[in-house]
């Protein structure tokens, strides 16, 4: 089977939005992964336009801030992008954790406040017939395969993203991890790193690459499992570490070709 691709353009910042994406559809992806502000997509309306024109759906939108925290300013501006993405048909809305505390470790009751959080902001957008998904991700509050387990325990109305790089840095076979969490799974990231290395606090340093450019993560395996579960929802690629003087969206778009041949050709 073949699976909807997404790119994730976690980098872009002011891109000229249209020509960049329609150098993605060039590239062979199906659908874009979006972090950018509101104020530079404009109106639902427009957005949708520029993605019609490019025939690049946005797959995903992505959090501003985390539902970790509570105060209304965060809460406010995300129901406002949870409203955009609803407006312009995304699949769903991905969030991540906020830090973890300073001077302590993590607790149970850390992990409780952070699940209700992001509960809340799945009641808020179901009615706009919205999902959620929470992205696991090293280095923040939930930073443990143990505290992932715990945290999703506790989700409901929350649905997941595993990454699948970030998954194996926590030593969780990412394989394992989709089946043992497929009852919660409404998207997937691959992402790959050719080295990693860790300070002295835990903190983790991976060196980030294209997908098919390094071995570190078994994404022949993933395909499978994903085919064997009957995931049909959106995939989406990471890039790797950005090039000095080709840092533009267009460029990273041309870029990004080899990453969906790579995928395509493993039969993604």
């Amino acid at each position: 089977m073949s699976f909807k691709l997404g790119y994730a353009t976690l980098r872009w910042k002011e891109p000229d939005l249209e020509p960049a994406l329609t150098e993605l559809k060039k590239a062979g992806w199906d659908g874009w992964e979006g972090r950018l502000p509101l104020d530079w997509l404009g109106t639902p309306a427009r957005l949708r336009r520029v993605c019609a024109n490019a025939d690049m759906p946005l797959a995903v939108y992505t959090a501003q801030g985390s539902p970790d925290y509570r105060d209304r300013a965060n809460v406010e501006r995300n129901k406002r992008r949870m409203e955009f993405a609803a407006e312009v048909g995304a699949d769903c809305y991905m969030f991540m954790n906020g830090p973890k505390p300073q001077g302590r470790a993590v607790t149970y009751d850390d992990l409780k406040a952070a699940a209700e959080g992001a509960e809340a902001w799945a009641e808020y957008a179901a009615p706009l017939g919205l999902e959620l998904s929470y992205h696991i991700h090293t280095n923040l509050l939930v930073d443990s395969s143990e505290d992932w387990t715990t945290y999703m325990g506790m989700l409901d109305k929350a649905k997941l993203c595993i990454d699948v790089s970030h998954a194996q840095l926590w030593g969780y076979d990412p394989v394992q991890s989709i089946r043992d969490f497929q009852s919660q799974l409404n998207y997937i990231h691959l992402q790959d790193y050719s080295s990693t290395s860790r300070r002295e606090d835990g903190y983790y340093l991976p060196v980030w690459v294209d997908v098919g450019q390094a071995a570190n993560v078994d994404f022949p395996a993933v395909k499978n499992v994903l085919e064997e579960i009957g995931f049909r929802r959106w995939v989406t690629a990471c890039p790797g570490e950005p090039i000095p003087g080709a840092e533009d969206a267009i460029s990273e778009a041309k870029r990004s070709k080899r990453m969906v041949d790579y995928l395509r050709g493993i039969g993604y």
